[in-house]
């Protein structure tokens, strides 16, 4: 028995052996614990159990049952199996992660020892891809890089490591592409697959843990990335554990051992190769030029009552064949051997402890948040890739729509203000009219001060034309846009003088102006009734984008086929047959509308009230009763 690191060396080496992904065919390697960074990991597990409870009175449901294994430096250890076996169970378990509804029995040693994984000696990418949607891919990965590299490295050395590392994932066209999300079509699924890797990988984890990273992945990417993985677990000494669907063969021959699970059981540990010899040993050879994945899970599928022909010809259930690959497995040398190694590396208990390794100071992680925040919260540097055409378009639309829109907020002081108009026209002080001007005159210099300090701010952050009769135009259509709201919402409150009523109506209107405005449903889709005639052409939402993309995209060019007018014209479709000051003169032309509009209503409230106080009341009708001069 051995006591000690050096003793377990010979059986260590032996865990496995790993193919060569150049030649395709298999070698032996030692693994050189002196040119491993901080040391190597080796990881093993004995009857680990894991149950969950159902919600019924002691009521528990077994998802791992007793399984045994290891994990060695420089290999890549697979865990296969249907939907449902525990594969990702099994990597939770091993990693640290499982949730506090599960139980937990069993030995989960690191170098022999009970240890927690220190920071930089695990990673784990999950199945599903979190990612900063608004990120480009190199800035995803150069924000991780700086969070996690230590602060005692460059930039430059930070940044090279990212690079590299998107090399190695085979990003490198699409590095500067916005990652996106589920509304907005930039990365594939299979890109978010591979910067999800990338961030993990950056540091050379000792020991990553890969819940199913071929997931999304066409053949090919499987096989570069996978390949990929398979290099660098033998070049740095990583302990790679991975759980993997169903690989394509080329991928399979990769993997130097697997965990083959049904049901939280295993039903076959060891080298991947020579799990043919033993589906073949009990009657289930892989037929030639056959995926040996495909043969293996399609033996052991129990969804559908297919009858297995074995070699033999004779018919067996997929519950017969799975009963008998795992007597046949649990009495087998490879069992009893895989058992005995792992007694031998649980007693070897000089191995390092793992220590937590260098990262980024508080202050720095602090800087980078904030960095990587800012970028997430607003538009920045756009850029004139062909993909900032939509994000331009959005921007502008945002501009002109939702933070005008904020304007509703004067609603109250709106319908204040009526009052005091009223009583004060009422003793005679002032006219309609009067008070009308004075109001318009007073709120231009608030209305330009705040449509010009954020337009400012949004314009030269997010890199629009840095012309200034574009950036005035646009400070002009923000200005003409919140001047047109302020008149309606003065005309709501003349006419519904209730705070809560009064906003819900004016935000209606306005919600219904922006959708008919010509960006969430393009000109020439929306509904003829009601939405194109009359809502279309009323709503200055329309006149506004308009505006707007003329202001943005004449004169431009993102590609060498694609320049502003064809933007304009098949992406946007706007109405080229005149210039954008139009769109602008019928933005303050409607201001004037409005303006009077609510001179009318306010002249139409005066007379009503005038009626009504020149009517005599009515008098008293008697009806039968008898007064008191008639008795």
């Amino acid at each position: 028995m051995a006591s000690s690191l050096s003793d377990c060396k010979e059986d260590f080496e032996t865990c496995g052996s790993n193919p060569d992904p150049e030649k395709g065919n298999v070698v032996r390697f030692d693994v050189d614990v002196n040119v491993l960074q901080g040391g190597r990991v080796y990881l093993t597990w004995e009857e680990l159990w894991v149950s969950v409870s159902t919600g019924k009175k002691d009521g528990t449901k077994s998802i791992l049952k007793g399984l045994t294994g290891y994990a060695c430096p420089g290999e890549v250890l697979a865990i296969m199996g249907p939907s449902g076996c525990g594969k990702s169970t099994l990597l939770d378990a091993l990693a640290g992660r499982l949730s506090s509804r599960t139980r937990q029995k069993g030995e989960i040693l690191i170098n022999g020892r009970k240890q927690k994984l220190a920071y930089g000696t695990s990673a784990y990418v999950t199945q599903e891809d979190t990612l900063t949607w608004t990120l480009t891919v190199r800035e995803a990965v150069y924000y991780s890089a700086q969070l996690q590299l230590p602060v005692t490295m460059s930039k430059a050395e930070k940044k090279e490591i990212a690079e590299r590392t998107i090399r190695e994932m085979g990003l490198q066209d699409s590095a500067d592409t916005r990652i996106g999300e589920w509304g907005r079509k930039c990365l594939s699924s299979g890109q978010k697959r591979r910067v999800s890797i990338c961030m993990e990988l950056l540091k050379r984890p000792k020991l990553p843990f890969l819940d199913e990273p071929t997931s999304g992945l066409d053949s090919a990417a499987s096989y570069f990335v996978m390949n990929r993985i398979v290099k660098l677990a033998h070049e740095y000494g990583m302990t790679v554990i991975s759980s993997i669907h169903q690989p394509i063969s080329e991928v399979f021959q990769l993997l130097h051992n697997l965990c083959l699970l049904l049901s939280g059981r295993t039903l076959y540990f060891g080298p991947s190769w020579l799990a043919n010899e033993f589906f073949a040993m009990n009657g289930f050879p892989c037929p030639a030029l056959q995926n040996p994945a495909d043969h293996y899970l399609k033996m052991i599928n129990t969804d559908f009552d297919e009858n297995i022909e074995r070699g033999t010809g004779n018919k067996f259930t997929a519950e017969e064949v799975i009963n008998q690959l795992i007597r046949s497995y649990s009495s087998s040398n490879a069992s009893k051997q895989m058992k005995a190694l792992v007694t031998e590396l649980r007693k070897c208990d000089e191995g390092p402890t793992q220590k937590k390794e260098s990262q980024a100071n508080l202050f720095t992680q602090c800087l980078i948040l904030t960095k990587r925040s800012f970028i997430n919260i607003v538009f920045y540097n756009i850029g004139n890739s062909y993909n900032s055409i939509h994000e331009r378009g959005t921007l502008l639309m945002f501009v002109a729509s939702l933070l005008t829109i904020m304007a509703i907020g004067g609603f109250p002081s709106f319908v204040e203000g009526l009052k005091v108009f009223q009583r004060e026209r009422l003793n005679g002080h002032y006219g309609a009219a009067a008070f009308i001007v004075g109001n318009t005159v007073s709120s231009i210099p608030f209305l330009l001060l705040i449509s010009t300090i954020p337009g400012a701010i949004t314009y030269f952050l997010t890199g629009l034309p840095r012309e200034n009769l574009s950036f005035s135009y646009f400070i002009l259509v923000l200005f003409a846009c919140m001047m047109i709201i302020e008149s309606l919402m003065m005309i709501v409150a003349s006419i519904m003088p209730n705070f809560l009523l009064g906003l819900i109506v004016g935000a209606a209107i306005q919600g219904l102006m922006m959708l008919s405005g010509g960006f969430f449903q393009l000109p020439k889709d929306l509904p003829k009734i009601f939405w194109k005639y009359p809502m279309y052409y009323i709503a200055f939402h329309k006149y506004a984008y308009q505006g707007l993309y003329k202001n943005e995209f004449e004169g431009q060019r993102f590609s060498s086929d694609i320049d502003g007018e064809t933007i304009l014209r098949d992406i946007w479709q706007v109405e080229t047959g005149y210039s954008k000051w139009v769109d602008l003169g019928i933005l303050f032309g409607m201001v004037v509308v409005y303006r009077i509009l609510f001179f009318v209503v306010v002249k139409i409230g005066e007379k009503i009230r005038d009626f009504s106080l020149s009517c005599p009341e009515p008098e008293l009708q008697t009806g039968n009763f008898i007064s008191s001069s008639d008795i």
